[in-house]
């Protein structure tokens, strides 16, 4: 009997993306999807470990699902990605899992090994394959996008990171930088447009770090080469990208996504403090300066830009001065969304080793509220601004307030809701916004 499978995923986009590889790899070898886990005979959970509260919510999720083990003994439960690589046999032994039975341990470059080694749980062993590639990009998998709206996917375009920031644990759950042949990026962006998806955002650690060699002929592809050849594709499909580090964001890459009205205007450039000596021992390779100078750029060069940011609040040794200067840069270049966090230490990081974790818990959550709070104004202030203004915008599908209603965004990456008339996901609509909150624009279709 042909059995299903059932993936649920948690953490960045990179993960979302992994799950379609895996989908992939594993309907090939004549498994089914399952709806939900209730139906499932394998259950995968792709994990994310860049937090503690991130790891928190795997075990809570992997205590839930021990009770299907009551109906279904031979239900198989792995566990896979960057949990599993930072943590590889432990997940293995119940006493360490307080009881908890995990069958397989994958790590994010073995995924294609995953058919052999439901072959080994089905014989009673307990797999696992944590092995790190400096070469795995999956660049010849054609992804199952079984969680896709039909308008938007993602292409990695790149998998691992070297750039060690202290507080990060993805150069030691995902490897080495390696870039995928630009040529496979293109065929399935194009695929993606023959299928009917209007938008694809390219992945990678730091995608400003791709760079690729064709051998034959010693071109170099570096990323504003390969952004120009995706956005040539077709001018009704837009382009996004996540995520770049600051010190690698060009004036280059600003000029491509300038030239091209299909490339969004839309930039993430995570900060993570604004203070120098913070920055210093987060390993960041940049200064406060050195950042500002690059917003500095994007607006100069791309006036009509969104920028969102990462923060982290009460990392090591965090003085209140230090603090203070984070929030005078949100001031400064007055983010239009930010992802706020307080520093959690993870086992085996830089920082871990060479930092004491000694800011109380009470003062991180203070400092992370004021962040909130200030991101708060900000964002309804940037949306403010929209008001008035005509936007086109990419239908998703119906808003989740109201069936009367779609859902889509604009290049800057905003969320726009405004009447349905009959529209379809993958139509572009010319709405002028009317109203709106920190999080929405809310407009009227406009001909």
């Amino acid at each position: 009997m042909e059995k299903k499978i059932y993936i649920e995923t948690y953490g960045c986009q990179m993960n979302f993306s992994d799950s379609e590889i895996v989908a992939s790899i594993i309907t090939e070898k004549g498994y089914s999807a399952a709806e939900k886990a209730d139906d499932a005979d394998i259950i995968f959970i792709n994990t994310c470990s860049i937090r503690e509260n991130a790891e928190q919510k795997v075990f809570n999720r992997l205590k839930q699902l021990q009770h299907l083990r009551k109906n279904k003994p031979d239900l198989v439960l792995g566990v896979l990605g960057c949990m599993a690589e930072r943590m590889k046999t432990s997940l293995l032994e119940e006493d360490q899992m307080g009881g908890m039975r995990v069958d397989m341990v994958v790590g994010p470059d073995a995924y294609r090994d995953l058919p052999q080694l439901l072959l080994d749980v089905e014989s009673g062993q307990k797999a696992v394959n944590v092995i790190l590639s400096s070469e795995e990009t999956y660049a010849d998998i054609s992804p199952v996008r079984y969680a896709s709206n039909g308008v938007s996917a993602f292409i990695s375009i790149m998998r691992g990171c070297e750039n060690f920031c202290t507080y990060c644990v993805v150069p030691f759950t995902r490897g080495k930088e390696r870039s995928r042949d630009p040529k496979t990026i293109l065929r399935e962006a194009r695929l993606l447009f023959q299928q009917g998806y209007r938008e694809i955002t390219l992945l990678g650690q730091n995608v400003n770090s791709y760079r690729f060699r064709e051998d034959q002929n010693d071109t170099i592809w570096s990323f504003p080469v390969l952004m120009m050849a995706v956005a040539e594709i077709d001018s009704s499909l837009r382009v996004r990208f996540a995520t770049s580090h600051p010190k690698d964001m060009s004036d280059e890459l600003l000029e491509v996504i300038a030239a091209f009205p299909n490339i969004c205007k839309a930039i993430h450039l995570p900060a993570q403090s604004g203070s120098s000596t913070v920055l210093r021992r987060m390993n960041r390779k940049y200064t406060r300066e050195d950042y500002l100078d690059r917003i500095e750029a994007i607006r100069r060069i791309i006036p009509e830009c969104a920028i969102s940011t990462d923060i982290i609040a009460g990392f090591c040794g965090e003085t209140e001065d230090e603090h203070q200067e984070t929030i005078s840069l949100m001031k400064n270049v007055e983010y239009d969304f930010a992802y706020m966090f307080k520093y959690s230490e993870r086992p085996g990081t830089l920082a871990a080793k060479k930092y004491p974790d000694d800011i109380p818990e009470k003062v991180k959550s203070q400092r992370l509220q004021e962040i909130i709070n200030l991101q708060n104004e900000l964002s309804l202030k940037s949306n403010q601004t929209d008001i008035g203004k005509v936007f086109e915008v990419l239908v998703e599908g119906k808003s989740r307030k109201s069936d009367k209603r779609v859902s889509g965004r604009n290049s800057q990456n905003k969320v726009v809701v405004f009447d349905d008339n009959g529209y379809k996901p993958g139509d572009y609509v010319q709405v002028k916004v009317v109203e709106c909150s920190s999080a929405t624009l809310k407009g009227m279709a406009v001909k």
